[in-house]
């Protein structure tokens, strides 16, 4: 489980606690609910990583859109406030640059979203081939993680961040890439083999 969801539930525990106890009633019974929740949303399982010359993919969610271009292919993944939103890396390398946009919250299923909203793109470079993928802030996601930094050394479905409540990954392949999953396909971050080397 992720810490932040330990605070949350902390936070929210207490204030149910305070409230009841200052009304004498079940007042405090809506913040317990929501302390649950945020344990469960925050939760991280353990992930199967699959072995080969693979990317994986670095979020859970549903594929809404494969964008195809001569000099790259985009996978953008939506995720709902019932999936996992830890990230991981897609593939083994070094991060060769982080860098973080400002922008607006706009519903992150929306196409312009990968243009306007918030966001943090992470370039890996990994034997050969550069992938980027990029944490994009939604309507209700206003909080982007980044644990790495330009220099580190990442292993493919190592945990690299996470977007609270909700949001959007954005991942480009170079041409050296073949897409293996299609729109409407749902895949789990770390486990789910998104593309692999040509």
């Amino acid at each position: 489980m992720v810490i932040t969801g330990i605070y949350y539930a902390l936070f929210l525990t207490g204030a149910g606690a305070l409230l009841g106890y200052f009304t004498g009633g079940w007042a405090g019974i809506p913040f317990y609910v929501l302390a649950v929740f945020c344990l469960w949303f925050f939760r991280d399982p353990e992930r199967t990583i699959p072995a080969g010359d693979v990317a994986v993919s670095p979020a859970d969610g549903k594929i809404i859109l494969i964008k195809r271009r001569p000099e790259k292919t985009q996978v953008c993944i939506f995720m709902n406030v019932f999936d996992v939103h830890v990230n991981r890396a897609p593939i083994a390398g070094k991060v060769v640059d982080v860098k973080h946009k400002p922008g607006k919250f706009l519903v992150a299923s929306k196409d312009e979203a990968s243009v306007e909203n918030e966001m943090n793109t992470i370039t890996v470079d990994g034997h050969g081939t550069v992938v980027a993928f990029t944490q994009i802030a939604g309507l209700i996601a206003r909080r982007i993680v980044c644990y790495k930094k330009p220099g580190d050394y990442v292993t493919a479905g190592e945990r690299v961040g996470l977007i609270k409540f909700g949001s959007r990954v954005d991942v480009d392949f170079g041409p050296e890439w073949e897409i293996r999953v299609k729109e409407g396909e749902r895949v789990s971050a770390g486990s789910s083999i998104l593309a692999a080397r040509k």
